[in-house]
């Protein structure tokens, strides 16, 4: 092997290529210093907005990955790399990636949505597609739900984007709505009284001015009439608000000997001769319709045979018109002579 061939063949190299070398390198260096440096400042500037969290990573890491991928492109092309087919290699896997991962997308652009728009927060308690419970996690593909018996339900983006969302948990305060059924005979001004007795005596609810504890007669039913009553609390009171209210309403009821009714029917016994007119004439002999036979067939879903029965049924009354229109002439002679 000869080693001073293989040194002149470096030193020649780097003699052809210094500056190109050096160039390499200063890029690279000097690319990664300002890399950092747009990093940094859009890191503070999003700091100092009212930007979720993990939106601020994720325009970071997306920022970042963009830097990086341009500086290698740069380096590229520094060293002779024709980068225009590259450039068509990645377009390319970027759209295959695209569709393979068609969904996903979707769910990231929604998860983008719902976290710069501020819809919920952790901890609200939403309503979506038929689940409710408390949110426990926003990320930008999933949202995660506890619902009330301590089911984990974790629902794509797309979900909460395209259908509606209720969220009971965006207020500190919430109403809390109560239906009450009683017999006819009942005094409306004492359930009112009651009602209302009951919501003010829990501490939790509110008595300030326009949040005051409400009772109204709401609807004449059928077998009851029936009172609407709402009151306000603050949200992580309102079940126990609810169910306070409801089994203190329902004691009050009984001690004060007012009955919540069945469903009722009324039935009358009728003692008149009931009368039912009809008609004396009986039903009218049946005349047959005179229905006009259709020969015709549709040539696509008839069969072969059909086809060339109903062909032979046509030249067999054609012959017959002709056989008649003979004996017609025959007739019509002989009578001239």
């Amino acid at each position: 092997m000869d080693w001073n061939k293989i040194w002149n063949t470096i030193v020649d190299f780097f003699k052809g290529n210094g500056w190109t070398i050096l160039g390499f390198f200063l890029t690279l260096i000097f690319g990664i210093i300002i890399v950092k440096i747009i990093i940094n400042i859009t890191r503070r500037v999003l700091s100092k907005t009212k930007m979720e969290k993990i939106a601020q990573q994720f325009i970071v890491t997306i920022l970042k990955f963009v830097l990086y991928l341009v500086l290698i492109l740069v380096l590229l092309s520094l060293i002779g790399v024709q980068i225009s087919g590259i450039l068509t290699a990645l377009s390319a896997l970027i759209l295959a990636v695209g569709m393979a991962l068609e969904n996903n997308i979707a769910n990231l652009a929604n998860g983008i949505i719902v976290i710069a728009t501020h819809m919920f927060k952790k901890g609200d308690y939403i309503s979506v597609s038929g689940v409710e419970g408390s949110i426990v996690d926003i990320n930008f593909f999933f949202t995660t739900i506890v619902t009330a018996d301590n089911k984990k339900v974790t629902l794509p983006n797309s979900e909460m984007i395209n259908n509606a969302v209720i969220n009971s948990g965006a207020s500190k305060t919430r109403r809390v709505d109560f239906t009450f059924s009683v017999a006819y005979e009942t005094d409306v001004e004492l359930v009112k009284k009651i009602v209302t007795d009951v919501m003010k005596s829990n501490g939790k609810i509110y008595l300030t001015e326009g949040n005051e504890p409400f009772c109204r007669l709401k609807t004449l039913g059928a077998s009851s009439i029936d009172f609407f009553a709402n009151c306000w609390c603050d949200n992580e009171d309102y079940w126990d608000v609810y169910y306070y209210v409801v089994e203190n309403v329902y004691n009050e009821f009984k001690r004060n000997n007012i009955s919540i009714p069945y469903n009722q029917l009324e039935v009358r016994n009728r003692t008149d001769k009931v009368v039912m007119p009809y008609i004396k004439t009986k039903l009218p002999k049946r005349e047959e319709k005179l229905r006009k036979e259709n020969d015709e067939i549709d040539l696509e879903t008839a069969s072969l045979s059909e086809i060339i029965k109903v062909n032979k049924k046509k030249k067999a009354e054609e012959k017959k018109k002709k056989e008649a229109k003979k004996e017609a002439k025959k007739v019509q002679s002989k009578k001239s002579k």
